[in-house]
């Protein structure tokens, strides 16, 4: 359970800092992935749920 809230914690820090740092930058970037293609969208969302995956399990290897 610290593991999730962790985690959880990490994704509010990192999108509270792009708000917080670059709010229209954010901003551009959401208007420039409202313009893609569903399928490109899914393939990016999957992707990146890919990576993450990929990181999880390399810190669990490496952290013992």
């Amino acid at each position: 359970m610290s593991d999730l809230l962790l985690a959880i914690g990490l994704v509010c820090v990192i999108e509270g800092l792009v708000f917080a740092l670059a709010p229209s930058r954010f901003q551009d970037l959401l208007r420039q992935l409202a313009e893609l293609p569903v399928g490109t969208r899914r393939t990016l969302g999957l992707s990146t749920l890919a990576l993450g995956v990929g990181l999880i399990w390399l810190a669990r290897v490496f952290a013992g």
